[in-house]
């Protein structure tokens, strides 16, 4: 019988060290041509066996009043099997509901800030490809711009830098196309990874911060109650 615990406590330790070990990798991708946007992301973890694919293949804008009409397709596979389709609307109050809840959190949570850049600072970057072709409809000024373009480019992944890692050189292409009609097309590519340890030791962290201020679990229970609320009140169009 002690062989038999020994080993079984043995795979047990080689399991939690194999599951420590691995590393949640994230796949976002953003394309827009003319008035057509996709959005897509993807996350796996456990060496494949915990997959998530989120999708926006439709973004309107309805005006000031209905703000943007926006379509997320949700699917996974087990232990977490969904497969959701949603139609919402990010509008004034959307983002009003967003501050709130933004300020609500950072009340309810010591050193918040600090926490996130953390977190932040232990994401691996391994491919960041940003290609855009377009054409202001005159020679000139589509060759001022694309120097103007590719500028701005290197300034947004050099900021970014600030917060996470990137592992390699970013690809950016700006390329002008010389014709009369106006056009726009861009693509951003972005791979990455985040140690599966490091999000939990994050996560306890994270509780010890929200315990140390007061009320701060009733206050997240609230934010998180209230979530839920929205979610399930929500419904397609």
């Amino acid at each position: 019988m002690k062989l038999w615990l020994a080993i079984l406590l043995a795979l047990l330790l080689f399991l939690i060290i194999l599951v420590l070990s691995s590393s949640i990798h994230f796949h976002f991708r953003v394309r827009r041509t003319g008035k057509n946007d996709r959005v897509e992301f993807d996350l796996k973890a456990l060496f494949g066996l915990v997959k998530f694919h989120y999708e926006l293949p439709e973004m309107v804008y309805e005006g000031i009043e209905r703000g943007i009409r926006v379509k997320l397709e949700e699917s996974g596979m087990a232990p977490f099997k969904m497969n959701n389709d949603k139609v919402n609307h990010v509008d004034k109050q959307t983002l009003t509901n967003l501050t709130t809840d933004i300020k609500l959190a950072i009340r309810a949570t010591g050193g918040l800030k600090k926490w996130l850049k953390g977190l932040m600072s232990n994401v691996k970057i391994l491919k960041l490809d940003w290609s855009t072709d377009f054409s202001l409809g005159d020679a000139a000024y589509t060759a001022t711009a694309a120097g103007a373009l590719w500028g701005m480019k290197w300034i947004l992944v050099g900021w970014g830098s600030q917060f996470v890692r990137l592992q390699h050189t970013p690809r950016l292409f700006v390329a002008p196309v010389f014709k009369d009609d106006l056009c726009f097309s861009t693509v951003l590519v972005c791979n990455g990874k985040l140690s599966l340890a490091y999000v939990l030791y994050s996560g306890l962290v994270l509780l010890r911060r929200i315990i140390s201020v007061k009320g701060g679990l009733a206050l997240w229970r609230k934010l998180l109650s209230r979530k839920q609320r929205e979610s399930s009140g929500e419904g397609g169009e």
